[in-house]
């Protein structure tokens, strides 16, 4: 028979209510440590250089987080890219991020602030403005360039 003590259960039913509050006190703690704060800059860079890793040429440059701010489940980064060794503070370019908070990391869900086929250098004074400039006169001798693109080939 078993041995009863003051208790009055044997002592295996004691061991498994033992591992029970064990087991339960491990789990609540691993539960909590599964939502890591991703909220701060170097989780979004670290999501920045995930997206940027897939893209080629940019092994050359420094990226760093300029500003980010947190909604929810979004983060809106600007994000400084500039070449590496450059230490002028003027140098470089910004591009503004929008990350989504897939798990415990964040991932580029697009760019804002510049559309498809943009200039990142802003308006230069829209289509056939000279971006050094001065003006696009031609030399003289040049034949005549239309301006509606239809071209040279029109008459041929």
């Amino acid at each position: 028979m078993h041995r009863l003590r003051k208790s009055g259960r044997p002592p295996i039913i004691r061991f498994v209510n033992r591992l029970q509050f064990a087991l339960a006190g491990v789990l609540i703690v691993a539960l909590a440590g599964c939502h890591k704060d991703i909220d701060n800059s170097e989780a979004v860079r670290q999501g920045v250089m995930n997206y940027l890793s897939k893209r080629s040429g940019l092994t050359a440059m420094d990226v760093s987080i300029a500003s980010v701010s947190f909604r929810r489940d979004e983060a809106d980064a600007t994000v400084h890219f500039q070449a590496k060794g450059s230490d002028s503070a003027a140098s470089g370019i910004d591009m503004h991020y929008i990350l989504e908070r897939k798990g415990n990391e964040w991932v580029v869900k697009g760019r804002t602030g510049m559309g498809r086929g943009a200039n990142p250098h802003g308006d230069m004074g829209g289509a056939g403005a000279n971006p050094h400039g001065g003006s696009m006169a031609l030399p003289p001798g040049h034949p005549a360039v239309p301006s509606d693109g239809a071209g040279a080939t029109a008459g041929k």
